[in-house]
């Protein structure tokens, strides 16, 4: 299951978190995001993972022929629902990335957005064999989280024993929370997804990485 610590915290953080999107320097960045995501997963049926607020939830359903959207917490999840997808085909399920049903489908198309660096390292291969088994072969992968900015990304706090980073966070109720996130390179992901890829395609913004690839 996903740490209760990262649950706990985005259900707190949900009704501030798409503060994310307003910084200015990243607006480039996100415009193009923006484009290229929904244009990948267009006619796919889509399996999203960590959907949260549904931010990325609406752009996608406007080009997918159907997106089932989990998350593991409720209170971002109720947001994300609230959102209008003129009547598009879109189903949203609580599940915990690590375990991902079988009652949820099966699909040709899958979405993580700002997912991968929540994973601890020793967790991957778990997430991608949950992940995997719900997906057709030839099913397209697109995952997108951030790169670390001096300036820009909040600060790295800690390095734990097994490589893992975390940032010290504060939300809106005067709160800090310790949260994992990891900043992998592009050898890192490769490395990873190498053994279930084909037409593994990396992508460098200023602020943000942008990885696609089709299961083997």
């Amino acid at each position: 299951m996903a740490s209760a610590e990262l649950v706990d915290y985005y259900r707190r953080r949900a009704g501030e978190y798409e503060a994310i999107y307003a910084k200015p320097e990243r607006q480039a960045d996100l415009a193009r995001l923006r484009q290229r995501i929904p244009q990948r997963l267009a006619g796919r049926r889509v399996l999203e993972v960590a959907c949260g607020t549904g931010y990325w939830t609406v752009l996608v359903a406007r080009t997918a022929t159907s997106i089932v959207a989990t998350d593991l917490a409720e209170e971002p999840m109720r947001i994300a629902q609230s959102k209008d997808y003129a009547g598009r085909d879109v189903r949203f399920e609580l599940a915990d990335a690590y375990a991902l049903a079988s009652a949820l489908g099966t699909f040709d198309g899958a979405l993580a957005i700002f997912w991968w660096s929540h994973i601890p390292l020793s967790r991957i291969d778990a997430f991608l064999g949950s992940l995997h088994a719900r997906l057709e072969s030839g099913a397209r992968v697109v995952m997108m989280d951030n790169r670390y900015i001096d300036g820009s990304s909040t600060p790295l706090a800690e390095r734990d024993a097994e490589g893992n980073t975390y940032q010290r966070r504060r939300l809106a109720d005067g709160s800090e929370n310790r949260v994992l996130k990891n900043f992998p390179a592009e050898a890192d992901l490769r490395a990873s997804l190498a053994p279930h890829a084909r037409a593994f395609r990396y992508e460098v913004l200023e602020y943000y990485w942008l990885a696609e690839y089709e299961l083997r």
